[in-house]
């Protein structure tokens, strides 16, 4: 297993601040399927008090996890099918997170591609399976692309990035720009400044 944050790295800063740092690290999940790879490149971050953010209102079942301490994973289904994935983060009880939008692929490419032509809930094969194996910048490049193809599961919930098969490594990438700009794909809280991608790279899921 390579070198991982701990959860020290994650309880010390607040979610803004770790949005931003997460930038270049690495995230791995060595699974029995094989070990797959991808540099963060793109993070949004949702706060306490946010009303985009799913523990605005108050903890339920689903967003659980948020409450718990930071450096765990909160696993959620959206559209019905595809799966996101954040690192909780914050003081325990406060219900924040990061979301990781984007990866740049680093390892088991060719078994991303293969969980890309399963349906993520079933596990089974798409009934129209893709003629041309999926480009290495479509594989990740968004939030819920990147858990399908790293194998991220909701039975990950809760899990510690500290501890099991999943974890984050320090900065691999260092030397870049950082773009500061509004979330997507939502609609409260749409004005605040919480998205953050490296500049100019080509596997941010949207510039």
């Amino acid at each position: 297993m390579s070198a991982h944050l701990t959860a020290d790295f994650f309880q010390k800063h607040d979610t803004l601040t770790l949005s931003q740092l997460l930038l270049g690290c690495e995230l791995v999940h060595e699974s029995s399927a094989g070990r797959t790879a991808g540099v963060i490149v793109e993070t949004e971050g949702y706060l306490w008090g946010d009303p985009a953010c799913h523990a605005y209102r108050r903890q339920t079942k689903r967003n659980a996890a948020m409450f718990g301490p930071a450096g765990h994973l909160y696993v959620y289904l959206i559209y019905g099918m595809y799966y996101c994935v954040n690192i909780v983060s914050g003081k325990t009880g406060e219900g924040e997170a990061v979301l990781i939008r984007a990866l740049e692929p680093t390892e088991g490419l060719d078994l991303m591609r293969e969980r890309r032509n399963l349906n993520p809930k079933t596990l089974q094969p798409l009934l129209k399976m893709r003629k041309k194996p999926l480009a290495e910048k479509d594989l990740c490049n968004g939030p819920g692309k990147l858990v399908q193809a790293m194998g991220i599961r909701p039975e990950h919930n809760t899990d510690s990035l500290s501890e099991g098969g999943i974890y984050i490594t320090p900065p691999v990438f260092s030397d870049f720009g950082m773009v500061t700009t509004t979330r997507i794909g939502i609609t409260q809280g749409a004005n605040l400044p919480y998205r953050f991608y490296i500049k100019d790279n080509k596997y941010i899921s949207k510039s």
